[in-house]
């Protein structure tokens, strides 16, 4: 079963029901999950390799016909996706990329329009080579918004990035997120990325969302902050793990 737009209530971008998935080897990865995600709610999801994280959305996504299983997937007619590696096509330039797919007079322009918002004005004509790997990633998101999605699924879209990129993308994408307003899911290995972004955190475990912790923290969302501390003291023990411990950046 493939996730379908429709049946959703007034206020939800997501709702799913009793998932199940499993591989050629009848390994279960989704367990009859549950989740409903609000229009316009930025979650991210967090879990230990093989938890089920990128299964998930995939499903979400319609990009799991490997998988076989069971379960009810609501999700809206407008979804885009960022994964990991920004997936430009090399032979065609920067505004190519961004609009691929658009059709209509106004493509162009709200092509020109997506690259001004992820800080890349005058780089329309630019081939991808000629990027770095943190202004690559700005086009996969450029590409992403200008659709005007009302559900962006993000699968360790910074998870190859240097630490310094990577903190300047947080608050773009918590820009555009503020901007756009669409529903967020973003899988992370990184519990600080998920603290820093995100409304709610979830942590998956065993195919099903083991621990779920709203993000209540005011201002600023600083890593030295003792708040701060203590949410990634709890979302780590959810995890399984202790003593500042990180999880590895490898897909479920």
């Amino acid at each position: 079963m493939a996730a379908h737009p429709g049946g959703l209530t007034a206020t939800a971008a997501v709702q799913i029901r009793d998932l199940h998935r499993s591989f050629t080897d009848d390994r279960p990865v989704l367990s009859g999950l549950h989740l409903d995600i609000e229009a316009g709610e930025f979650v991210a999801l967090l879990g230990r390799s093989g938890s089920g994280k990128s299964t998930l959305l995939r499903a979400l996504a319609g990009l799991d016909q490997d998988a076989s299983g069971t379960g009810d997937i609501a999700v809206p007619e407008q979804v885009s996706v960022v994964f990991q590696d920004s997936r430009l096509l090399p032979w065609q330039r920067v505004l190519r990329n961004v609009v691929l797919g658009l059709e209509g007079p106004g493509a162009v322009g709200r092509g020109k329009e997506a690259l001004a918002e992820v800080g890349l004005a005058g780089r329309e004509r630019a081939w991808p080579r000629e990027l770095s790997g943190g202004e690559q990633q700005r086009v996969a998101l450029a590409r992403s918004l200008v659709r005007e999605p009302e559900l962006l699924l993000a699968d360790e879209p910074f998870g190859a990035l240097d630490a310094l990129t990577r903190i300047k993308m947080h608050g773009l994408l918590r820009a555009l997120y503020e901007r756009h307003r669409p529903a967020v899911l973003l899988v992370t290995h990184d519990v600080d990325e998920a603290i820093v972004l995100a409304d709610r955190v979830l942590v998956l475990d065993r195919g099903v969302v083991k621990t779920e912790r709203r993000i209540d923290l005011d201002g600023t969302r600083d890593p030295s902050d003792p708040a701060f501390a203590a949410v990634r003291t709890e979302l780590l023990a959810a995890l399984g793990l202790a003593g500042g411990a990180e999880i590895t950046p490898e897909e479920s």
